[in-house]
């Protein structure tokens, strides 16, 4: 979302809750321990992924500024203090790979899910544009290593396969944020085995919901969401207006946390990676993995609602 843009309304937010006093969402807003963060398994394995996760993209490129830096660290910390695990980058995003391994040389992190993007053409250039995020980084492996937006995939992803079956990546994946690459990405992940898939899916942006996502669920592969927030666009579409009442029936208490379960709702969702660079903002995100989600119904209702405005 746009920081700048919702910042106010955020902090109005959770004020309201601070005086309050009695909904359960505070104390894991104010620093006490968080409620359980709802997880998903990853198609192939099986392993668990928390629903909410974190992107870098614009929000993490601040190059080396001491301050910028120094704010966003108890950010990325909160993150994993809130049940956080998945971090997502790319060398497409600026410093945002270097940053990332900047703060977490500053954050305890018991657990992390590495995750970021090969974007260059050329077999010999991924491979070294992919050890030297591994470098920025500070890991020994990463998690998940994506093709960016189907970029040279031919080249890459037999290198990507190589890599896996040597134990140097752990999950292979591809991107991206364009509906013009809908009609390659479907046949991609018809005829090659992917552990995720990662693409745009919002209450205004529901276009993968007519073939990609049933043929990710026919071909067992993860999906990360990116854009929950269509940037900001869906924050313009409320600005000013209430929550419908009907939001409690599954705990949701902002607009952030109601777009957030939109899309780790549907039943292919894996996690939902929103960007912020603020503390009130990561925690409100944060909140929208736990509790109860939207069933089919209230789904519809959601959509509706939206709709109309």
């Amino acid at each position: 979302m746009s920081d700048s843009t919702h910042d106010r309304d955020r902090r109005r937010f959770l004020k309201t809750l601070a005086v309050a006093g009695t909904l359960p969402l505070v104390p894991r807003l104010f620093g006490a321990a968080p409620q359980s963060m709802l997880t998903r398994p990853i198609p192939s394995t099986g392993e668990s992924l928390p629903v909410i996760g974190l992107g870098t993209s614009r929000t993490f490129n601040v190059g080396r500024d001491p301050v910028k830096l120094n704010d966003l660290r108890p950010v990325l910390q909160a993150f994993f203090d809130q049940g956080g695990t998945l971090i997502d980058s790319s060398p497409m995003y600026g410093t945002a790979e270097e940053v990332t391994g900047v703060l977490l040389k500053r954050t305890k992190h018991p657990k992390l899910f590495s995750a970021t993007k090969v974007w260059t053409d050329g077999q010999q250039a991924g491979v070294e544009q992919m050890e030297q995020s591994r470098k920025l980084w500070g890991v020994p492996r990463f998690d998940l290593m994506q093709i960016h937006n189907l970029r040279d995939w031919q080249i890459h992803l037999p290198t990507l396969k190589d890599m896996k079956a040597q134990g140097k990546l752990r999950y292979i994946g591809v991107t991206t944020s364009h509906g013009r690459f809908h009609d390659e990405l479907e046949t991609l992940l018809k005829s090659e085995r992917f552990d995720f898939v990662q693409l745009t899916y919002n209450l205004e942006d529901r276009e993968v919901e007519q073939r990609l996502l049933p043929i990710a669920a026919e071909r067992g592969v993860a999906v990360l969401v990116n854009r929950p927030f269509q940037r900001s666009g869906l924050f313009g579409k409320v600005r000013g207006k209430p929550l419908p009442d009907w939001a409690k029936e599954f705990d949701c208490e902002s607009w952030a946390q109601f777009f957030l379960k939109f899309a780790v709702s549907h039943p292919q969702v894996t996690c939902a990676i929103p960007a912020t660079t603020k503390l009130n903002h990561l925690l409100d995100n944060m909140a929208a993995g736990a509790g109860r989600l939207p069933d089919a119904a209230l789904r519809q209702r959601m959509i509706d609602y939206v709709a109309r405005l």
